[in-house]
C-alpha cells in the first residue's frame, strides 16, 4: 500500500517551487492563482527571498502548503491508500485526500500562519530538541517542571520536542540533560507551538473551519493528534482544531500506518526531512 506524506514548517528553502511553475501549466496555474487569495506576490518570495523572508510564518506555511499540493498535482500516477502530514503537513494532506479542495486549504492555511503568529508575540515562547533520550523520561520531566513545557513532537523514537514558556524550556532542558540525554538544544524558533500557549490561535482557526466545507476523506488520513486512521470530516476537523495545542504524534502515525498495510512512503513537497525520520522509525 502507498502512502504519502507531507512536510511541515522547517522544510523551506529558498527557490523552492520555481521547477515546478517553470515546467507545469497546473502548477503554475495553482501558484498564480494563490497570489491571489493571499493578497501578496508569494511566488516571488519562495523563487527570489531570502531564508529570513521565507521563515515569517505568515510566508512559510503557505509557502509550504502550495509547493506541496502542486508537487502532488502534477504526479501523473498519485492514487495514495493513505496520507499523513507533519503539523502544517495534514492540511496538504487533507487536500491529498480530497477531503478540501486547493482554495479552501489555503485560506485555511493562511488564517492558521497569521492566528499562530499572534499568539507567538501574545504569549513568547520558545521550543527545544531533545536527542537521545527516552519519551517517558522526556514527559516525566516536562510534568515536573514549574511553568508551561510539554512534549511537542514525538519525530522519531529518541528525538523529541518540548514546547512552552521559554523559562521553562530552559529548565527543561538542563533537567532533561541531566537525566541522560545526549543533546537538548534550544530551536530558533518564534514561539511555542504545540502546546497551550496556541490556544488563541486556535480558537481564531476555529472560526474559519466551521464555515468551510469538509468532504469524507478518499483514503484514510493519519492524523497529529492521535496517530489514529480517520476519514469522517467531523472528526477531521476537531482533529485539526487540537493539533495546534497539542503533540504532533508522528512517530505513532509512521508504525500506526505500517502497521496498517503501507508498504512505501512517499513524500511530497520541499525537502527530505520525513523520510529521514521514516527510516528511523521503520527500522
Amino acid at each position: 500500500m502507498n502512502a504519502y506524506v507531507f512536510p511541515g514548517q522547517g522544510s523551506q528553502f529558498p527557490g523552492m517551487g520555481k521547477d515546478l511553475y517553470d515546467t507545469n501549466p497546473k502548477a503554475r496555474e495553482m501558484f498564480e492563482k494563490a497570489n491571489v487569495i493571499l493578497g501578496f506576490d508569494i511566488t516571488k518570495i519562495m523563487f527570489e527571498g531570502t531564508p529570513d523572508e521565507l521563515k515569517a510564518t505568515k510566508v512559510t506555511q503557505p509557502a509550504i502548503f502550495l509547493h506541496s499540493v502542486a508537487a502532488a498535482a502534477c504526479m501523473e500516477d498519485f492514487h495514495p491508500d493513505m496520507v499523513a502530514g507533519h503539523s502544517l503537513g495534514e492540511f496538504s494532506a487533507l487536500v491529498a485526500a480530497k477531503v478540501l479542495n486547493f482554495e479552501d486549504a489555503l485560506k485555511l492555511v493562511s488564517i492558521r500562519a497569521q492566528a499562530m503568529q499572534k499568539a507567538c508575540e501574545l504569549n513568547q515562547g520558545t521550543m527545544a530538541a531533545c536527542l537521545g533520550i527516552a519519551d517517558s523520561t522526556v514527559e516525566d520531566v516536562c510534568n515536573k517542571t514549574e511553568g508551561i513545557v510539554v512534549a511537542a513532537n514525538y519525530n522519531c523514537d529518541g528525538q523529541i520536542v518540548i514546547s512552552g514558556e521559554t523559562d521553562a524550556v530552559n529548565r527543561a532542558c538542563e533537567e532533561i540533560k541531566a537525566a541522560g540525554a545526549k543533546r537538548a538544544i534550544v530551536l530558533p524558533v518564534g514561539g511555542a507551538f504545540h502546546s497551550p500557549l496556541m490556544e488563541p490561535a486556535r480558537m481564531e482557526l476555529a472560526e474559519a473551519i466551521e464555515i468551510t466545507s469538509f468532504a469524507k476523506a478518499q483514503c484514510p488520513i493519519y492524523q497529529n493528534v492521535d496517530a489514529l486512521p480517520h476519514t469522517c470530516p467531523d472528526e477531521i476537523k476537531a482533529n485539526l482544531l487540537k493539533q495546534l495545542t497539542s503533540p504532533v504524534r508522528w512517530t505513532q502515525s509512521v508504525k500506526n500506518m505500517i502497521k496498517d498495510g503501507a508498504t512505501s512512503f512517499t513524500e511530497i513537497g520541499p525537502g527530505t526531512v520525513l523520510q529521514g525520520l521514516i527510516k528511523k522509525i521503520s527500522e
